[in-house]
């Protein structure tokens, strides 16, 4: 039996009150797979989390564009996931320096999820980090897709972590 977690990593979701359930069909067809939802920042309204939660738990983290949201949301959180420390940040600053920064503001995580770029990475950071960036499912901007992540832990480990392009 399977006893890994399976995670749908968004970020940048960017969906006003009454847009909040027009998720793309590829995040809605992993909502039903999912074991839990984490969400690097810019969910920008309440309505969005509340979609989510009807799927799955959700850890998400504040935005620069979550306004509203800032008593609800934290700036950064830590949790473990199938004995895996997770880090969660929106805006892990400039890409020259970000794997040493990263390690610095989370010397025990073994994952750090941000946001706030648009732009998907899945790599590897100081000592082995995994730094994951969902990229956007919503607003693709300079890539040519949209995107979302998925990541799947368990027993202390990340057993898989990739980028998905959102169909529209």
């Amino acid at each position: 039996m399977d006893e890994s977690i399976r995670v749908l990593v968004l970020s940048d979701t960017h969906l006003p009150p009454s847009r909040a359930d027009e998720l793309p069909p590829t995040v809605r067809a992993e909502l039903d797979r999912c074991d839990v939802i984490l969400h690097a920042g810019d969910v920008v309204c309440a309505e969005t989390l509340d979609v989510l939660r009807a799927h799955a738990p959700v850890h998400a983290v504040l935005g620069n564009n979550d306004h509203g949201l800032e008593r609800a949301l934290p700036d950064r959180l830590e949790l473990e996931l199938g004995g895996v420390a997770v880090a969660m940040v929106h805006d892990s600053g400039p890409r020259t320096g970000r794997p040493a920064r990263l390690r610095r503001w989370f010397p025990d995580a073994a994952v750090v999820v941000f946001g706030h770029s648009h732009d998907p990475v899945d790599e590897e950071g100081v000592d082995g980090q995994r730094l994951f960036n969902p990229g956007s499912p919503t607003q693709r901007r300079r890539q040519p897709h949209p995107t979302m992540g998925i990541l799947r832990v368990g027993d202390g480990r990340v057993l898989e972590h990739r980028i998905v392009v959102v169909q529209r």
